[in-house]
């Protein structure tokens, strides 16, 4: 491992942050011996960010651990059009008010991972559409665009893949490069500007933007990329059967957000540990060397931290104790997700697809047939059955040993 000399280099390092940088010496000798401001753009295309956007908001979380700035971009500017990296189609486009709608939304979830206020190291939150929406086509072409080389932006991978495909990139798509590089040259002109850090998926948008400064106004800026991040099964992310695992408290119950964390794979623990949580290395090395069912202690503690730090300490004690009736005691916690059932009765199949346990009524078969679904803890083998709780009474619902939740009558 890189010797460091700038705590923030060393911490980024040892909890295994760091997949590329440009100049990293250059970047270490200046955050050894100057703040430095440093900034990651959330596109808000969601009314919330879902895990897949952890470990960003965790990069800026240790920014200002080592002392430095975070700079939270939310972009209002760029988000009217999506960023086509590495995607397969366009995104839709979204009106004005719902990306208003967004940005206010995901803009909760960033107080708890961060100290913002007025001081040299309190974080800040800036929407590019402050400076993009003001824009003059011409002069921005005139001024930005002659530092573009189209042969160059052809190069790089994510708009490569794309054309590959023979999937269609439009003209509105290919300026996100352009724009996103422009934020960066603006937040260096406006506060100051250092750093710029993103997943290594935005590798060729960062370099543009470090490119731009130095091209525009002679400034030298600097860029860090996080590894791609998949689960040790070669998943996605943030993402599972059921959908995203949303960061927003009113996007996903803390029970669900709290059980993803808890089922993660055993290879992942440390590694998730160190990325997720402020959890001290020696401690997550006595964690990851458990072995066997013991093994499940880490997980505990990882759950418990993630939730804690993204929804609150009494929202994890919560899911925990609610965890622990439902898989220790075979009761049924209060935190579990419910699904209210109309006084006619609801087909079971329909119940696990609008409880979010399937994907489809379709899958939802499958799984009775395979002896994976249970009622008050009563495994089920009638696919046609209809479930008709009383008015107020509950039924526990099971999909294997991981999914539970309660069906409650319409009173």
């Amino acid at each position: 491992m890189t010797q460091y000399k700038s705590e923030l280099l060393r911490l980024l390092s040892s909890r295994g942050y760091i997949h590329q940088t440009t100049d990293a010496e250059a970047l270490d000798a200046l955050a050894s011996k100057a703040v430095v401001p440093g900034y990651i753009g959330f596109d808000p295309t969601a009314p919330s960010l879902h895990v897949g956007s952890l470990v960003q908001i965790m990069m800026l979380r240790r920014l200002q651990q080592a002392g430095h700035k975070p700079i939270v971009l939310m972009g209002g500017g760029t988000g009217k059009i999506g960023d086509p990296s590495f995607k397969d189609e366009a995104r839709s486009l979204l009106t004005e008010e719902r990306i208003a709608a967004n940005v206010a939304s995901i803009k909760t979830v960033f107080e708890r991972f961060l100290t913002f206020g007025d001081g040299p190291t309190d974080a800040v939150m800036v929407d590019n559409a402050d400076w993009l929406d003001a824009l003059e086509y011409i002069p921005f072409l005139r001024e930005v665009g002659q530092h573009f080389s189209v042969n160059r932006m052809l190069s790089f991978d994510s708009v490569k893949n794309r054309l590959g495909r023979e999937q269609s990139l439009s003209f509105l798509e290919f300026n996100y490069m352009i724009l996103q590089a422009y934020d960066f040259r603006e937040l260096s002109q406006r506060m100051g500007c250092r750093l710029q850090m993103g997943g290594s998926d935005q590798w060729g948008n960062i370099v543009n933007g470090i490119e731009l400064a130095r091209r525009m106004d002679g400034t030298e800026v600097f860029g860090v990329t996080t590894p791609l991040l998949t689960t040790a099964d070669g998943g996605k992310m943030g993402k599972t059967a059921a959908g995203a695992v949303w960061l927003n408290d009113d996007a996903l119950p803390a029970y669900d957000f709290w059980q993803y964390w808890r089922n993660c794979d055993d290879r992942d623990v440390g590694r998730f540990l160190k990325l997720f949580t402020d959890v001290p290395l020696d401690e997550i090395a006595a964690l990851e060397a458990l072995e066997g069912s013991a093994i499940n202690e880490a997980k505990i503690r990882l759950a418990d931290e993630v939730t804690t730090l993204c929804r609150g300490a009494d929202a994890a004690a919560s899911a925990r104790k609610t965890a622990e009736e439902v898989f220790a005691k075979g009761g049924v916690g209060e935190d579990l997700p419910e699904l209210s059932i109309p006084a006619g009765g609801m087909g079971l199949t329909a119940a696990l697809t609008a409880i979010g346990f399937t994907k489809s009524n379709g899958e939802a078969k499958r799984k009775i047939a395979e002896g994976a679904v249970k009622l008050d803890d009563v495994l089920v083998s009638d696919a046609q059955m209809t479930v008709q709780p009383g008015a107020g009474e509950s039924i526990k619902l099971s999909l294997g040993k991981k999914k539970h939740g309660q069906l409650v009558g319409a009173a």
